[in-house]
């Protein structure tokens, strides 16, 4: 029988962002949820359209209604997005999208105006149907997860088997651990402050992290394992994000159970603290972990995992949910990010400060506006005179370099073009720090407009090698495999970090749209490319008019023409060349041609493409 909305509340399902407070004996009734929906819906502060909120109104109305099982992605674009009977859910990615829009514009809600409201509605990842609880104060210190903890069973099965081996470990693990924290700890507790060893270099001004020991809830000595486990894996995966220094784990482990957060921040010096823990019932485990502003005790980001270990082995789960974690949090448009840029956004573009140079590149990268294209060159610029070992700087200077060329930003007359001088930075970048993931994707970048593609994708596969949690890194390797004609792995790798990072969908969905376009499926091309919603990025109106041209919307097309013209007016004069340095196979850049033509852009009446194409099919 399918469980009660209450019985799933009191069960603990969720995304774990909040839970029921310990006061509160009963779960919100229906009219509570609704209560709050209407005060979410009239909030200017819900950072949602028109679109989203009636996506929202559906699923609470649905699951109150007791019809939480209809909640599917057919019958959300079908009943709320208005799409025809025949949507396909699996290639049209409109509800996913929407959904990780509204994912965050909650959670941004309860981080800040939201507060103080009675009761919170999520959305939990890996479905559609809302989640409520009573808002939960901030703690002072870290509460488990509430549940009853059943002993697991010494079952001798393969993969029980594997237990006493790694009991032994994590005893020797844990007996090395605390010789280190004596030696570690001991300065804390006489009140001395040496500065413990990072694991890599900092940043300029950038952010810190320390890695809490997940906590083993219950009497299980598995789950000991489990967590110990974890939080060597979680350390691992962070350390593959060059952008925040994250403390070793001789580090991590010499703090005490308990440690007070303020403490850690004043004797280790870092901003953000990752904890969690593990609690064991029979075969299932509930991992969870949340990111704490050490300033101010704020919990910035929490999550709950719910993992069958009849399902998934141990070890995958770990790496899975690791990889999630660190993704989450360390990512360049993840929760420490946004932190960041929450501190730091009233400041002036021209702010010398290094790091947040890095974080507005990332700005720049969502909205590709020639407006703040010449503010953020300016500000790396700065930045490197007074660092100039900070790779992740010469490496975002690289790819602003690259765009004065491909997308024709502010080009700066000078005697080196500005391939030569993206080319320069990201080889210096590399030559600073050979395994920092951006440096790496600048060199392919610039390798790639330079017209060596083979090297260039060389690079990439390298980069995704080091971190493939990297959704910035996987777009854009995925842009540049689709160019040289991989479209189905480039589409892959896009649709990953779409999947991962829904609130950068703009750049993804309108790469996504070139792919569609390239297979002539122009419905879901346009489908896409009115998700990506790039205005002050030129090639955005170009892709939209070939697109609508194909589909025989002359008006849209017109207008997308028309604008795209505006903004890049000379692009045509040097049409193949344009065509050559994205390395377009002949016949994509044929089909680009094409459209443009319907379009009514005044592309060659003969292309170099085209001309290739016709030689190429005499000469079978």
């Amino acid at each position: 029988m399918r469980p009660r909305i209450t019985d799933r509340i009191m069960l603990g399902e969720g995304d774990g962002t909040v839970g029921a407070s310990p006061e509160a004996q009963s779960p919100p009734a229906a009219e509570d949820v609704r209560a709050q929906l209407d005060r979410l819906l009239a909030s200017p502060d819900l950072d949602a359209p028109a679109r989203a909120r009636k996506f929202l109104r559906y699923v609470v109305e649905e699951t109150l209604a007791g019809r939480a099982e209809r909640i599917k992605a057919y019958a959300i674009g079908t009943e709320v997005f208005e799409r025809s009977a025949d949507f396909d859910a699996q290639n049209d990615p409109a509800v996913r999208i929407e959904a990780g829009r509204l994912r965050r514009a909650l959670e941004r809600y309860y981080l800040s105006d939201g507060l103080s409201d009675p009761v919170v509605i999520t959305i939990p990842k890996g479905a559609y149907i809302p989640h409520f609880a009573w808002h939960t104060p901030p703690a002072e210190d870290s509460a488990p997860v509430p549940g009853t903890v059943v002993p697991v069973p010494q079952v001798d099965s393969p993969r029980r088997r594997r237990t006493p081996w790694l009991v032994a470990a994590a005893v020797a693990v844990a007996f090395l651990a605390f010789l280190v924290g004596l030696i570690l700890w001991s300065p804390w507790r006489d009140g001395a402050s040496d500065t413990p060893h990072t694991s890599a270099p900092l940043p300029p001004s950038g952010p810190t992290l320390v890695v809490m020991p997940f906590a083993a809830l219950g009497e299980s000595p598995a789950a000991k394992t489990y967590a110990d486990g974890l939080t060597e894996e979680v350390l691992s995966q962070f350390a593959r994000f060059k952008d925040i220094t994250v403390l070793g784990r001789e580090t991590s482990r010499s703090i005490p159970p308990g440690a007070d957060v303020a403490r850690i921040r004043r004797d280790l010096g870092v901003r953000y603290v990752l904890e969690g823990s593990i609690r064991a019932a029979a075969h299932r485990l509930r991992i969870t972990g949340r990111l704490l502003d050490a300033q101010t005790s704020a919990v910035l980001w929490s999550q709950t995992y719910d993992e069958d270990l009849q399902i998934r082995d141990l070890f995958t789960i770990q790496d899975d949910v690791a990889r999630k974690v660190a993704t989450a949090v360390a990512q360049p448009y993840g929760i420490i990010q946004r932190s960041y840029q929450t501190r730091t956004g009233a400041r002036p573009p021209g702010d010398p400060e290094a790091y947040a140079c890095t974080l507005r590149f990332y700005d720049y990268r969502a909205a590709l506006s020639e407006e703040s294209h010449a503010a953020i060159r300016t500000c790396l610029e700065r930045a490197v005179a007074l660092h100039p070992d900070y790779a992740t700087a010469w490496a975002m200077l690289s790819v602003l370099y690259l765009d004065e060329d491909r997308f024709g930003f502010n080009l700066r007359a000078g005697s080196n073009s500005p391939i030569q001088r993206s080319l320069e930075a990201a080889r210096r970048a590399i030559r600073l720090d050979p395994q920092n993931v951006r440096s790496l994707q600048a060199l392919m970048m610039a390798l790639f407009f330079a017209q060596q593609p083979a090297e260039a994708l060389a690079v990439g596969e390298r980069a995704v090698a080091l971190n493939p949690n990297d959704t910035e890194l996987l777009g854009e390797f995925g842009t540049r495999l689709g160019q040289a004609g991989a479209w189905q792995r480039g589409a892959e790798l896009l649709e990953q970090a779409l999947a991962r990072n829904p609130g950068h969908s703009g750049y993804y969905s309108g790469t996504l749209a070139v792919y569609a376009y390239m297979q002539h499926d122009y419905a879901r091309a346009e489908s896409l490319i009115r998700q990506a919603a790039l205005e002050k990025f030129p090639l955005y109106h170009f892709v939209a008019a070939v697109i609508y041209a194909q589909l025989g919307k002359g008006s849209e097309a017109t207008e997308a023409r028309d604008q795209f013209l505006r903004m890049r007016p000379t692009i045509f004069e040097n049409w193949d060349d344009e065509m050559a340095k994205r390395n377009y196979r002949p016949e994509d850049t044929a089909h680009f041609a094409e459209g443009a033509r319907k379009a009514g852009f005044p592309v060659p009446a003969r292309t170099a493409a085209e001309t290739a194409l016709q030689a190429a099919s005499h000469q079978r």
